[in-house]
């Protein structure tokens, strides 16, 4: 299996964190970024989108890092990573959904906009209310549970952790979020954690 990588991507690091943390070895192909090969066949071809992480495994192709944690925890990862029952599938799927939405919109535009001067027409005041809120919802339910969902590590904390970690590169302080910060440090004890 090949990823297609960015490794100053806090989404292609999702995919690389949770390749750690379940074992599965992937192929790493670096994309010239910069020089605008994610603009060009294959890679244009695999994703019309022309983003990045993109995922080939044969005649499979998966893109988007939330579709991608699916497809490689389904295929490889096992039950620990992403269960057969639908109501436990659900319960993961909203940590999904909230990485590509809250967090997206908060603390990975915040990175974009300081770390690498994207212009996207943010109002900064306005994105940092939003990350606080993102932040705020994260420690209010780690206060009371050790994982995000079912009790246990799954591709939720693969989904989550890596904008979070990456938050204070956006100008996004962790401070005040003792939770929060709890559960960084719990996930990073487990075997197989990469670092970004």
């Amino acid at each position: 299996m090949n990823l297609h990588d960015l490794r100053s991507s806090g989404s292609c690091y999702k995919i690389r964190l949770f390749a750690g943390l379940a074992g599965i070895d992937l192929k790493i192909i670096p994309v010239d970024f910069a020089g605008g090969a994610h603009r060009r066949p294959p890679l244009s071809d695999y994703n019309p989108w022309c983003e990045l992480p993109v995922l080939s495994n044969g005649p499979d192709i998966a893109r988007d890092a939330q579709a991608i944690l699916v497809y490689l925890a389904g295929r490889e990862g096992g039950l620990a990573w992403w269960p057969a029952h639908a109501e436990g599938q659900a319960e993961v799927m909203q940590w999904l959904s909230f990485a590509c939405h809250e967090i997206q919109h908060s603390l990975c535009a915040a990175r974009l906009a300081l770390k690498f001067s994207v212009d996207l027409d943010l109002d900064r005041a306005a994105t940092l209310a939003r990350s606080a809120r993102t932040l705020a919802l994260l420690e209010q339910h780690l206060a009371r549970h050790d994982w995000l969902a079912l009790g246990r590590p799954t591709i939720a904390e693969c989904a989550v952790y890596p904008c979070v970690h990456l938050a204070p590169e956006g100008g996004i302080s962790l401070e005040g979020h003792p939770q929060l910060v709890a559960w960084m440090a719990r996930l990073r004890q487990l075997p197989g954690f990469v670092g970004p």
